[in-house]
């Protein structure tokens, strides 16, 4: 996977490339940069709201920070989307992750 630095060149040719955002917000997530990470998988999702594993991860990392209620509201929207895109394989994994966080072992830290 490039760096950082070398995503952000490439985001800088084109602001709305669901791909690098989508790189990018991994990236931030994988150094443990939460909040970069979750405002990248934004960025991907209103650049390309079909973008299933976008939802996945954007969930784990609001799980991370402590926001398991977002991180299931996320999961809800990923699940739709993936369905209406026919992704079996993305709903399939957002479905066992959402039912992973339902099952009421986990509350949000506030």
């Amino acid at each position: 996977m490039p760096s950082i630095e070398q995503l952000e060149r490439l985001l800088a040719l084109d602001p709305n490339d669901a791909f690098v955002l989508y790189g990018l917000a991994q990236e931030h997530a994988k150094a443990g940069d939460t909040a970069h990470a979750i405002a990248h998988y934004d960025r991907c999702l209103k650049a390309d709201p079909t973008y299933c594993y976008a939802y996945y991860h954007k969930a784990r990392a609001l799980e991370a920070a402590g926001q398991a209620s977002d991180a299931l509201a996320t999961l809800r929207l990923g699940a739709e989307a993936a369905q209406q895109h026919q992704d079996a394989k993305a709903a399939g994994e957002i479905a066992e992750y959402l039912a992973s966080l339902s099952d009421g072992s986990l509350s949000d830290n506030a």
